[in-house]
């Protein structure tokens, strides 16, 4: 198994790391093909169409339709893909902020997409998370 799975660790150990780059999510109806030029972070295929999350200048360009204009944060930590809790306690601290997020895990990492007018709010929220965790 690859990855972290002590929750306590996780949650102590993460880097959360913002970047600056609006992303919005769009889709796409089966069948059609992505426009040239649109490198994706994230894309998703499921029976209505093809979901991505892409930056929104490349959507604009592309004249793809976004919503939900997000911010992506990268949680620095090789968390197992089998860790039981760790997006559950992130997202539930969010929460109860009052802010939504889209968590999206990776082999390496998880990433969660927060409100692009909140991000700066949801990293300190994650950073104070990390720090209560690492006491």
């Amino acid at each position: 198994m690859s990855g972290e799975t002590d929750l306590q660790k996780l949650l102590a150990s993460m880097r959360p790391r913002l970047y600056p780059d609006v992303y919005v999510f769009a889709t796409l109806p089966p069948g059609v093909v992505l426009p040239e030029g649109v490198e994706s972070v994230m894309r998703f295929i499921e029976r209505e169409g093809l979901t991505l999350i892409v930056a929104e200048h490349e959507a604009k360009a592309a004249g793809l339709a976004g919503t939900f204009r997000c911010r992506m944060i990268t949680l620095d930590i090789h968390s197992s893909l089998e860790a039981v809790g760790f997006l559950a306690a992130i997202t539930t601290r969010l929460a109860a902020a009052g802010m939504g997020v889209n968590p999206v895990s990776a082999f390496y990492h998880d990433h969660l997409f927060v409100p692009a007018d909140r991000a700066e709010e949801a990293l300190a929220i994650l950073r104070q998370l990390a720090a209560e965790s690492g006491s």
